[in-house]
């Protein structure tokens, strides 16, 4: 099986979901979004895949989005909201595990192993 995981190392959440794909045998494919950032039109796709809202993505706790003015009660439209998260990349929660075309915000890292059992 494989799996794509949109991480960050110096997480430890990140770090590990990564390990508990591998110790079941998954071939897990990273990508640093901090490094590489998505596009709105990715992060889109990626949106459909965990079936949620851009707003949902946000991490409203990072030290950023509180220098940004962010808040979870914030009504924007949802292409400000990918903008933004195209833009400030660390705004992304993390991590998100994807497999099969299926998405889940690992939070907390256990939540990877729901895709091994649809895939």
């Amino acid at each position: 099986m494989k799996a794509l995981i949109y991480h960050n190392s110096k997480c430890s959440k990140s770090n590990a979901a990564l390990n508990l794909l591998l110790e079941h045998g998954v071939q897990v494919s990273t990508v640093n979004y901090l490094e590489t950032p998505l596009s709105p039109t990715q992060l889109e796709i990626l949106l459909s895949q965990l079936d949620i809202e851009a707003k949902s993505l946000i991490r409203f706790s990072e030290p950023l989005a509180q220098q940004l003015g962010l808040s979870i009660t914030d009504i924007r439209d949802e292409n400000e909201w990918l903008r933004l998260l195209a833009e400030y990349p660390i705004l992304i929660e993390r991590p998100i595990v994807v497999i099969n075309g299926k998405a889940v915000i690992a939070r907390p890292p256990g939540l990877a192993l729901r895709l091994l059992q649809v895939a």
